[in-house]
């Protein structure tokens, strides 16, 4: 049996989009992408590019800060549904996909958050991003809406709990495009358990 196993969900790219600076620096929003080329290093220019990054809050368990690794967050990939739930739950008419730093916007996945790590999204011409995990709602966006929308940031982390989507990294070259299908392959493997049975 092999260990990734492609299941019936498709997902179709409804957005793409990249960071130049960090999110919480962004004052405006910027222009969405129509394609997007991806090497081993991700999106070109893309402030989350790169195959090491310097360790973070986030890894601070397992590696003193800035030490250098490997670079599993090269890509923010969140829900379009997922995404409409958090602005309703804001107050907002709808939730500008630059403000969370997106990268790509997917709609027809359930719970695409939960998506077990180490699954793939596999598009027309091969280009294969792996999940890392889960991206905790942070605080940079808010700061990002509260500039935008003044008042209407602060909700945010609580809004997107479970609902921010996943982090992923390019296992396979390639170029993202509106429109693209992507199949969505997942591990084939049960959960873990502390003790076997």
């Amino acid at each position: 049996m092999p260990a990734l196993v492609p299941t019936e969900y498709t997902a179709r790219v409804v957005w793409l989009g990249y960071q130049p600076i960090p999110v919480e620096k962004l004052v405006i929003t910027s222009a969405p992408l129509e394609v997007m080329p991806l090497s081993f290093a991700g999106y070109e220019g893309e402030v989350h590019a790169g195959e090491t990054r310097p360790s973070c809050s986030r890894v601070m368990k397992q590696h003193p800060r800035n030490t250098t690794i490997r670079n599993v967050r090269q890509l923010c990939v969140v829900s379009a549904e997922e995404m409409a739930e958090v602005a309703r739950d804001m107050g907002l008419e709808r939730m500008d996909y630059a403000w969370v730093g997106a990268s790509l916007v997917l709609e027809g996945i359930p719970d695409l958050t939960h998506l077990p790590p180490s699954s793939r999204l596999q598009g027309p011409d091969g280009v294969t991003l792996v999940v890392d995990m889960e991206n905790l709602p942070c605080q940079e966006p808010a700061v990002t809406i509260e500039k935008a929308r003044p008042g209407e940031g602060k909700g945010f982390k609580r809004a997107a709990e479970g609902k921010r989507g996943v982090t992923a990294w390019v296992e396979r070259e390639g170029t993202l495009r509106l429109g693209d299908e992507l199949r969505l392959h997942i591990p084939a493997q049960r959960g873990w358990q502390a003790t076997a049975t």
